[in-house]
């Protein structure tokens, strides 16, 4: 007893504690000595507590039961390998795709329930880029939605394709006829609900400009070309 006794006197002495608060941790000592680690935390090393002028008793009492029950702190496991979690709420990147993948994908997504949104996004799609391949419709509708994250443009869709003398197929904030029974129509809308979903990697969202290769707009000496896709090239600042 008189060991423990000297050991509780050392801690005191190690963070501080008064003469009086002595007398209070040597009246702990045999709850300390019986005391079962198996119910309860292991404290950390006596050489992480901090000085202080005033008694640390639960700190102290933490400390004498790891020491009287030759407790050890334990070393942290190794990181466990295998498949990384997937944080909930987290929305999967997208993923690059052939140009076969793209096309069984755009059979299998869903275009019954489109908002007007996506059906302004399906409307540029089809009008401005229906006769090129999968991918290069994709980076219009891409295009589309860069601009309504990039502050130089409406944040709408419809905004962003009604915006005046953007898009060459608007006339007075208005489209033209779809046809709503052709398969192009099908495709293009198929095309937006994908690029909204961000499921198909493509083109960086800083790039907002595009033109058909047979004409050369002066506005793209201001920018950096950035890809050629189909009779499309695409543009960033």
């Amino acid at each position: 007893m008189r060991g423990v006794a000297a050991l509780g006197a050392l801690l005191l002495s190690l963070i501080g504690g008064s003469t009086a608060a002595l007398g209070q941790v040597q009246a702990v000592l045999p709850t300390a000595q019986n005391f079962n680690l198996a119910t309860q935390p292991v404290a950390a090393s006596p050489l992480a507590i901090a000085p202080t002028t005033a008694p640390q008793l639960p700190k102290v009492q933490a400390v004498l039961r790891a020491t009287l029950n030759g407790a050890m702190i334990p070393t942290p496991a190794a990181p466990q390998s295998g498949p990384m979690l997937v944080m909930q709420g987290v929305a999967p990147a997208p993923t690059a795709a052939t140009a076969d993948a793209l096309a069984a994908l755009i059979d299998t997504t869903a275009i019954d329930d489109l908002d007007a949104e996506a059906t302004c996004l399906a409307t540029a799609v089809y009008f401005e880029s229906k006769g090129e391949p999968l991918d290069g419709q994709l980076a219009v509708a891409q295009v589309v939605i860069n601009r309504t994250h990039s502050g130089r443009y409406p944040p709408t869709l419809c905004g962003v394709v009604k915006q005046h003398a953007q898009f060459s197929f608007v006339r007075g904030g208005a489209f033209p006829h779809v046809d709503a029974n052709c398969a192009a129509w099908r495709k293009a809308r198929a095309i937006a609900r994908i690029a909204q979903s961000n499921l198909v990697a493509g083109l960086p969202t800083d790039v907002l400009w595009y033109h058909a290769d047979y004409v050369t707009p002066r506005w793209r000496e201001a920018l950096v070309q950035v890809e050629k896709i189909g009779a499309h090239i695409f543009y960033r600042a």
